[in-house]
């Protein structure tokens, strides 16, 4: 028998400055651990304001963990200490596993209006996968599948399955699920999740309801963690609601963190950043 998740907790994302002065809005980070587990941090950095991101992220490490880069509005430039390039456009997706380390810069710019809009999530790697080699997946818009239910509910599906469509992303060691919700007003919408894994909700636009019990709109901004089940039901009242649904099976590992950097030891921690001091970080093979 299904049964559905409740709320765990509700959180509102906080202004935090990264980068190179970059406001953006986090919506867990650090300090939840290990509430997230295998999730690290969620950060929101739509802005209709050129001051606010501009200066972007200049070139900075990252080891043992995988960062996600999804754009809803205006282009993220990026490159890389092994020669990679490209840009990040509307609608798209970068999927970068750091593996055992790589030198990035991510430098994003607004559309035409000077609109940026996007979502970076941090995504932990198993112990096993921390010194693997690093790589790139970068997804466009027209590689993501969008499904349309019976009931108007839209669903972008960056990873994950909605029935017997698959996300392009895979071979994921978290096993994760990233859907783009939109489900329109007056409607109840049902979906799976597996039993025993991490569940979270971030609203990014409209309102909606996630707990019958409290039966109370959430709005912009909003993150829920979901308490264990195997199905979450989202309804809506007068107003449409869009939503990023993540879930993702837990590591249950120690977590030793610093800046751009998750390993499960503190000395795996301190060898990563003698390395990036010394030259050694990179590791070619």
């Amino acid at each position: 028998m299904s049964s559905t998740r409740k709320i765990k907790k509700v959180f509102k994302s906080k202004p935090v400055r990264e980068g190179a002065g970059v406001k953006l809005k986090r919506a867990f980070g650090f300090n939840e651990l290990p509430l997230f587990d295998p999730f690290l941090l969620l950060d929101d950095f739509r802005s209709n304001n050129t001051a606010d991101y501009l200066k972007g992220f200049p070139w900075h490490p990252h080891r043992g963990i995988e960062t996600i880069t999804y754009v809803l509005q205006g282009n993220v430039e990026h490159g890389d200490s092994l020669g990679n390039r490209g840009v990040i456009s509307a609608g798209s997706v970068q999927w970068m596993t750091a593996g055992s380390g790589i030198i990035h810069q991510e430098m994003p710019f607004g559309d035409k209006d000077g609109v940026m809009g996007g979502f970076q999530l941090w995504a932990n790697l198993p112990a096993s996968e921390k010194m693997s080699a690093p790589r790139y997946r970068d997804i466009t818009a027209a590689e993501i599948p969008v499904i349309l239910l019976e009931n108007g509910v839209e669903i972008h599906i960056i990873c994950g399955h909605v029935g017997e469509t698959a996300g392009p992303v895979n071979d994921i060691a978290i096993d994760p699920d990233y859907l783009d919700i939109t489900v329109p007003a007056g409607v109840s919408f049902t979906h799976p999740v597996r039993k025993g894994y991490t569940a979270l909700a971030y609203i990014i636009g409209g309102q909606g309801i996630f707990s019958e019990e409290k039966n109370e709109l959430l709005g912009n901004e909003t993150l829920i963690l979901f308490q264990d089940g195997d199905t979450i039901t989202v309804s809506t009242k007068e107003e449409a609601l869009r939503f990023l649904l993540i879930s993702g099976k837990p590591l249950n590992e120690p977590v030793a963190w610093q800046g751009p950097i998750v390993m499960n030891t503190e000395a795996e921690l301190q060898t990563a950043f003698d390395e990036y001091h010394n030259g050694s970080f990179i590791k070619r093979k």
